[in-house]
């Protein structure tokens, strides 16, 4: 049987100050001159990194109240919309939302230079907001409209809550067609003109657990700068995909809902993008130690670029209307060249994640844990994982039996089959 260790003896080592703390990248050399299980007798904790782009990200965030009290029906931050559907000055501002007046050109794409990601970084930077809001007003919440600056310091509540965080793998992006296209992936060229990426590879969080092994609900992490903690399995996350006999995924699979207080965090790991012809969203470091528990944990955390593939998608017309291309895979090394071949092509590959800030994350974490200001947690409840069958569904393309679709979001009028 191989040496095990408990979370509870890592953290008394952690207390001590006696804790071994590797990165994801220097856990690979370790291995390789003392080998899997001498490495696992000696390393306690492998710290890991990402930052890129992750649209499914926002704060909800208590105003307090009024005076006279308002029960906002509308709310903006900036002139960016947040949602009110909740209690009377509670709100949700998403990353990815956009001001009304941000141009939509088809011709000449918006550039979508302010969303509600930069609203995010700007309070948490310190900045002044102009608060606005509208209401219907009740007997108990008479004020029907308010206008004012606020700051973080202001508020009573600011927590992050991102329902996806940290995908386990992504895409390759490629353009088959003969335009530009302006996507979540960045611009990416006709005619093949560029390949881009995202993920850090070797150095990402659910890439060394790739069976969600130690990262589960309760696990505590670093987020934007400060502390957080996995609240649940991320929207999509599906695990139960094609795996390389190493156990990572050579598609898109896990995900992460994460939370965290807002007024702790740093907008240098918090930081609003603006993707021309695309929208708005926001840039977030996320950052999760790994427990060595065993020799199987360690396995997996030494996982190298080399060994982790990705799909080559096409996104003229496969990706927007689900037509499978066959253009292979590639691998996170040959991505960090600069240049992958496709279709005997040699493709320029574009990051939209931050390999050397994920690797300054990885290198915080290691920090914080080695002084015994961050101490590892025990998943209350594991993710969702390969045997689980969860069935990665899409919108229904269903009519009532009658024929007749209520088209009141799109025109306001019935339409007849």
């Amino acid at each position: 049987m191989s040496y095990q260790k408990s979370y509870e003896e890592i953290n008394e080592k952690i207390r001590k100050g006696e804790a071994v703390v590797v990165t994801a990248e220097e856990v690979i050399d370790i291995v390789e001159e003392k080998g899997y299980a001498q490495a696992a007798r000696e390393i306690d904790v492998v710290t890991t990194g990402t930052f890129g782009p992750m649209c499914s990200s926002g704060a909800f965030i208590n105003f307090g109240h009024a005076n006279p009290r308002i029960k906002m029906k509308k709310v903006w931050l900036n002139g960016v919309e947040a949602y009110t559907g909740m209690a009377a000055v509670d709100a949700y501002l998403g990353a990815g939302q956009l001001p009304e007046s941000d141009p939509e050109n088809k011709v000449y794409p918006g550039r979508f230079t302010y969303g509600g990601g930069h609203v995010i970084q700007d309070l948490v930077a310190g900045k002044e907001v102009r608060l606005e809001a509208i209401a219907y007003g009740t007997d108990c919440y008479p004020n029907r409209a308010l206008e004012t600056i606020i700051t973080l310091d202001d508020v009573n509540e600011a927590f992050m809550f991102n329902p996806r965080n940290a995908y386990q793998n992504y895409n390759c992006a490629v353009n088959l067609g003969d335009r530009p296209l302006y996507t979540y992936m960045g611009i990416l060229r006709p005619k093949l003109g560029n390949a881009a990426y995202s993920t850090s590879g070797q150095l990402s969080p659910l890439l060394n657990d790739p069976h969600y092994k130690t990262i589960g609900i309760g696990t505590r992490i670093f987020l934007g700068g400060g502390i957080g903690y996995v609240s649940w399995n991320g929207t999509q996350h599906h695990p139960n995909v094609l795996r390389g006999e190493n156990g990572v995924p050579k598609t898109p699979a896990g995900t992460l809902s994460v939370i965290g207080d807002l007024k702790q965090m740093d907008p240098n790991w918090l930081v609003g993008l603006s993707y021309v012809g695309y929208g708005a969203t926001m840039a977030i470091g996320i950052g999760i130690p790994i427990p060595i528990l065993d020799e199987e944990i360690l396995h997996y955390t030494a996982v190298k670029d080399e060994d982790i593939f990705c799909p080559i998608v096409d996104f003229f017309e496969g990706y927007p209307y689900k037509k499978d291309i066959d253009l292979g895979f590639a691998n996170f090394k040959e991505l960090k060249s600069g240049k992958i071949t496709i279709n005997g092509k040699q493709v320029v590959t574009t990051p939209q994640s931050s390999y050397p800030r994920a690797r300054k994350i990885a290198a915080t974490l290691k920090e914080w844990i080695t002084a015994g200001k961050f101490e590892i947690s025990q998943p209350v409840q594991m993710l969702p994982g390969a045997d689980s069958n969860i069935d990665f569904k899409s919108i229904p393309d269903r009519h009532p039996a009658n024929g007749i679709i209520f088209n009141s979001r799109m025109g306001g009028n019935k339409y007849e089959k």
